[in-house]
């Protein structure tokens, strides 16, 4: 008698937890990018168990009531490869309840920007010195920037993120909003000694972005490039691109934008451009033939300072 109340109460929370999720699936539909977009691990005997943890809307909706917490990392060998593309290819791309930011004279151009860096002991900021004990994967963030109309707060959306540790990613994944995270197979980025800088991000099967790019240090910013067709200037360009520390996503179901509240503080000074070939499928799916333009940031202290809900 108990081994059928048991098998009867199992069997119920299995059926409400099927309908939970066949309920949630016809408002958190699958998407080409963002945090709904197909995830598949590249590898091992965990992949199709971790490919069905990440699809699942009802564990994601669970995962939300997890409250956020401060984030800290002391990230070097920041790799920003950008593109001037124009508006209308990328405005589609943009969630409803954002604006694409608009750029050049008649706001006919915008811009794209994948970053990858090596993170320094990422942790919650309350672990205090224990953090270093924490490993430092390398992760690499794919982005467009917009507006929230409603509030006019400026900040990037995340087409795609991914890491080269599954634990970081299967982590930000379920909890983070806004942040679509994705497995890497390999990943790298290496400053050699005359500072040349090697990047490879490398998504075996996976559904991480791909990039490989060789570049070497110019001696001094530069008066003319693809960003001209957006920006008067090098140094307007950095002072567009760098300060961008707040990053925005929109959950329709609960009429909410999100925001992720970040702390860079970057001095644009320290930025050292970039020149050399890059390699990318994934960018090219976005950016077409645009051409890349690339520098690089030392060392940054990284703080996730908080997570904020708007109106849509």
């Amino acid at each position: 008698m108990f081994t059928l109340l048991v098998l009867g109460s199992v069997l119920s929370v299995g059926l409400a937890a099927w309908a939970a999720e066949r309920s949630l699936r016809r408002t958190r539909r699958q998407t080409r990018y963002g945090r709904y977009a197909p995830w598949v691990h590249p590898r091992g005997r965990l992949a199709a168990p971790l490919n069905w943890v990440t699809d699942s809307r009802l564990l994601r909706r669970l995962c939300e009531r997890i409250p956020s917490m401060v984030f800290v990392s002391n990230v070097t060998d920041v790799v920003y490869v950008n593109y001037v593309v124009d508006a209308h290819r990328i405005a589609p791309l943009v969630p409803p309840g954002l604006e694409l930011q608009r750029l050049g004279e008649s706001g006919d151009q915008a811009m794209v920007t994948f970053l990858s860096y090596r993170h320094g002991h990422l942790g919650p900021a309350l672990f205090g010195r224990w953090r270093r004990l924490l490993r430092s994967p390398l992760q690499s963030n794919w982005r467009i920037y917009v507006r929230h109309p409603r509030t006019g707060s400026l900040g990037v959306y995340f087409l795609s993120t991914a890491v080269d540790r599954t634990v970081h990613a299967l982590g930000a994944r379920m909890v983070v909003e806004g942040l679509p995270m994705h497995v890497l197979d390999r990943a790298s980025v290496l400053v050699a000694q005359d500072d040349r800088i090697n990047l490879l991000l490398a998504p075996g099967h996976g559904t991480a972005p791909d990039a490989e790019a060789h570049l070497v240090p110019l001696p001094e910013w530069p008066t003319d490039g693809p960003w001209r067709r957006a920006f008067p200037d090098y140094g307007r360009m950095l002072a567009y691109c760098v300060p961008q520390d707040r990053a925005l996503s929109v959950q329709p179901w609960h009429g909410q934008v999100t925001r992720q509240e970040i702390s860079l503080g970057i001095p644009l000074d320290s930025c050292t451009a970039l020149s050399g070939p890059v390699v990318s499928a994934a960018a090219s799916a976005l950016v077409g033939n645009a051409e890349p333009f690339a520098f690089l940031v030392p060392r940054v202290r990284f703080f996730l300072e908080s997570e904020e809900r708007d109106p849509l």
